[in-house]
């Protein structure tokens, strides 16, 4: 490599660096959205979930009651694997 080129190399990495220091408190979340994150909260204060197929909006704790009575099956020995899904695009 020439003289010129690790110039342009480590002055383009030193401009990205900079400006992501920059733009870092910009874009961070402050601590107490993310105390709030950590701390769990109860069901009864979620807002309704769109669920969409015709189910319309539906209460966070009607679906987790629905979830702990009907855990997913663990696959049998010898099932086909559930096919995986894949965007399906141009």
């Amino acid at each position: 490599m020439d003289r010129n080129s690790i110039i342009f190399c480590v002055g383009s990495l030193v401009v990205c660096l900079g400006l992501a220091w920059v733009a870092f408190p910009y874009a961070a979340l402050d601590p107490e959205t993310i105390e709030m994150a950590r701390t769990p909260q109860p069901p009864e204060l979620m807002p309704m979930i769109d669920v969409g197929q015709g189910f319309g909006e539906l209460p966070a704790e009607e679906l987790i009651y629905y979830y702990v009575e009907n855990p997913p099956a663990p696959p049998q020995a010898g099932a086909a694997a559930a096919p995986e899904i894949k965007f399906g695009g141009c």
